[in-house]
């Protein structure tokens, strides 16, 4: 018989069903290892499990008997397709019903031992009568843990009996249930005291974490909670361990590389008239802006200038609040590179953003006299116009990329449309990402590949870019607020700069959490009213598009943007212009609706969150925020951001409640939030800046409720874990040591080994 080990696929195990099959793929679980880190949720506890005597209505509880009694019906009134059953144990009897789901009739075998969860109600027609409303039901093979034989020996060793159970996340056709005893067999086959800990003992003994075979049965099959606590800090602290190696090992390649060394020019003398103090080429250009920059700015640009002269390539993230100022740090940087006759890319999400960052580039470089291309999905531009000097002027896509290419495009701003194959640079030396998060690894890659004289040489990374001429510098940026713990983990192989202030002159934001009381709702209408007066714009934000069905009771009562729009335009503002913007409209449609609200021709834009990123309307200063409570707080602090573009005053009115309407009679839904979502959207107002937010969001509504979970592509696990910065900043710091000490895993061949295999398993981590 082949030994099982941990590459050992689960189908030479364990016989599967197709249903089970796809259950297991869509869980991506295919081997004994893959199982074995598909860790439990929570723990059931078997000695706080009731009996059916004691049941009584309104309570949720947990059950275990015998089945029997299984039918299929239709309800008497509503001909609603359901099926029966009743659950004895030795305290007694109670119904079970499930609506629309006839078929459990057919796939629970009678007398079969199931435990049942659900919430226990009283029949009207006959009271004191009990019955479970639509409960989970899960088969069991036998009696619950703790009744009998248990992973630690028997019920009643070691002064416990081992009553806890645990809840694993399930797909259709795996149930929590079936995991368990997979686990059980897996365990009882003594595989474990064949697996290497992949994290060095050292390491180990020095955080106080148990070994793999000691944690892999305290968290699957716990004594006490303290075990399973411990042993998931243990394999928290592994997945970011080993995150932190893969990104210093990218980071250490990356910097192997050669790179363009930029030094800047020495200051003027100072001139003995007027005794000016000495600036350089840099000091002037930034002396250009209409405003006075920051300190944060100034530390940021002090930091990029300092990474241009180390003669290996820049990788740094700009992480700054909404308004805080990245673009103008972004454009000093862009000037530094411009100013030596070099190119810079310049990367956006959005066309909206892309064309944004192109004219205020244009504002920001025009007394140069250097050419600046914009190219995305729709077209080409370019300024100069021959025609227009103080213009840009469309072009076609090959002329724009034969100038890129031969160097007289100085600085490219674009969307995805930059990583085409067709796009080439004589001399990139600076790439620039606006809204990080929004791309992927690869794709940041494919940027800095971007030269035409990038041939066959060396190789960086996991996606193995060629390198023969110097590597660009990257600067990425964000305004997304991140936890510090998640930016030190997801961009480890980046350098953090923190943008902490604003600019000087900007007002702070008044922001209003508003009942959904119709008389908080007018009061509110009428101060929005008083700033329309003054020649303002305000954005009116829904949740979603088109109304819900009404024949789906399970439609989200929510406001949409196209029934909203109708009501304000006919009862609310009926002498102001009101616009629409959402996801599904064409490109072209919607740069026309955002030229028009720029431009003044719209006063009220009705939009989705399709605005939370890279809008920059100065004139509107008032933002409406429908059905908050179905935003996190990172996205209502982007979405607060778009009034913050200008010194008016700005306000951010936060309205409560679903936002859905009573379809008899229009009135507004009145449901209050719940004091966890009221206390929740507390925190916009007295949180000092969006990073404050994130941390808080963190805190409270837990990493699974974090935008970008899945998206970073770490697990539940890991993410629980970045609440704790010592766990993030100890795992950084031991992952640095070994790359720095032992960079060819020469010591360490079981670190090689596993970071080989999760390199298979996980594509990339933004």
């Amino acid at each position: 018989m082949k030994k099982i080990d941990s590459n050992t696929p689960l189908i030479e195990l364990f016989r599967l069903d197709t249903f089970q099959k796809k259950a297991l793929a869509k869980l991506r679980i295919s081997s004994v290892r893959d199982l074995l880190y598909h860790f439990p949720t929570h723990y059931g506890d078997t000695s706080e499990m009731r009996n059916i005597g004691t049941l009584a209505a309104g309570e949720t509880a947990v059950v275990f008997g015998k089945i029997s009694r299984l039918t299929m019906s239709k309800s008497f009134r509503t001909k609603i397709a359901m099926a029966t059953a009743v659950v004895e144990d030795e305290s007694g009897r109670i119904q079970c019903v499930w609506f629309n789901q006839p078929y459990l009739a057919k796939m629970v075998m009678e007398g079969a031992y199931v435990r049942i969860e659900g919430k226990v109600s009283e029949r009207r027609s006959k009271l004191g009568e009990l019955y479970f409303s639509n409960p989970k039901i899960e088969v069991v093979g036998k009696l619950p843990i703790g009744v009998g034989d248990s992973l630690f020996g028997k019920a009643g060793e070691r002064n416990a009996a081992h009553t806890l159970y645990p809840v694993y996340p399930e797909s259709q056709g795996i149930t929590s249930n079936w995991m368990y005893y997979a686990m059980q067999k897996i365990f009882k086959s003594g595989m474990l005291g064949d697996f290497i800990d992949p994290i060095p003992a050292d390491i180990l003994k020095k955080y106080h974490l148990p070994p793999l075979r000691t944690a892999l049965i305290w968290i699957h099959a716990p004594l006490r909670k303290e075990d399973a606590e411990v042993a998931r800090k243990r394999f928290a602290f592994e997945e970011i361990f080993f995150i932190q190696l893969e990104k210093r090992l990218a980071r250490r390649e990356y910097e192997q590389n050669p790179a363009w060394k930029i030094e800047i020019d020495k200051p003027d003398k100072i001139d003995k008239r007027n005794d000016a103090p000495k600036k350089n080429s840099v000091e002037k250009f930034i002396a250009r802006f209409p405003f006075e920059m920051t300190e944060a700015q100034r530390h940021a640009i002090s930091a990029i200038l300092a990474d241009f002269a180390k003669g290996h390539a820049m990788a740094r993230l700009l992480e700054g609040d909404v308004g805080s100022g990245k673009t103008a740090v972004a454009a000093t940087a862009a000037y530094a590179v411009v100013t030596k006759k070099l190119q810079v890319a310049y990367m956006c999400p959005t066309e909206i953003l892309a064309s944004q960052h192109f004219e205020s580039f244009i504002k920001y470089f025009s007394h140069l006299g250097i050419q600046i291309g914009l190219i995305t999905g729709s077209g080409c531009h370019k300024f100069p116009s021959k025609v227009n000097p103080k213009g840009w002027t469309d072009i076609s896509r090959t002329q724009l990329l034969t100038w890129t290419a031969n160097g007289e495009i100085s600085i490219l701003v674009g969307t995805h449309a930059l990583i085409q194959k067709t796009v080439t640079f004589k001399n990139l030396a600076l790439a620039i990402i606006d809204e990080q998060h929004r791309f992927g690894t690869n794709q940041r890659a494919e940027l800095i590949r971007k030269s035409a004289a990038q041939i066959k040489g060396k190789k960086i990374g996991p996606q193995k870019i060629p390198i023969k001429t110097p590597l660009p510098h990257l600067l990425s940026m964000t305004a997304t607020p991140i936890p510090r713990t998640l930016a030190l983990t997801i961009y480890g192989d980046l350098d953090l700069t923190l943008l902490d202030a604003m600019p000087a002159g900007r007002k702070p934001i008044i922001t209003e959490i508003v009942s959904p009381a119709p008389l908080a709702r007018q009061a509110t209408y009428e101060k929005i009213r008083a700033e329309l007066a003054l020649g303002r714009q305000a954005y009116i934000i829904c949740p979603r598009i088109d109304e819900p069905d009404p024949a789906k009771e399970t439609a989200i009562e929510a406001k949409s943007v196209t029934e909203e729009a109708v009501r304000l335009k006919t009862t609310i503002f009926p002498d102001y212009k009101v616009g629409i913007l959402h996801g599904k409209m064409k490109s072209d449609d919607k740069d026309k609706v955002m030229l028009d609200f720029k431009t003044g021709k719209i006063d009220i834009l009705c939009a989705t969150s399709v605005v939370e990123v890279g809008v920059n309307v100065p004139n509107a200063t008032v933002i409406v925020i429908e059905g908050s409570e179905r935003f996190g707080l990172a996205q209502l602090h982007q979405l607060r951001g778009r009034v913050i573009r200008s010194e008016h005053q700005a306000y951010c009115y936060v309205f409560t409640g679903s936002g859905g309407t009573n379809r008899n009679n229009g009135n507004n839904n009145t449901k209050k939030p719940t004091a966890k979502t009221a206390a929740r959207l507390k925190a916009l107002i007295t949180a000092k800046n969006g990073f404050e937010l994130a941390e808080y969001d963190l805190a409270q509504r837990g990493a699974g409720a974090l935008s970008g979970g899945k998206q970073w592509g770490i697990s539940d696990i890991a993410m629980d874990a970045l609440k704790n910065i010592k766990m993030v900043e100890a795992a950084r710091t031991e992952a640095q040591n070994i790359v720095d000490n032992d960079s060819s895993f020469v010591r360490h061949h079981i670190i090689a080994a596993e970071i080989a295999h999760r390199t298979k398993k996980i594509v990339h981590f933004e």
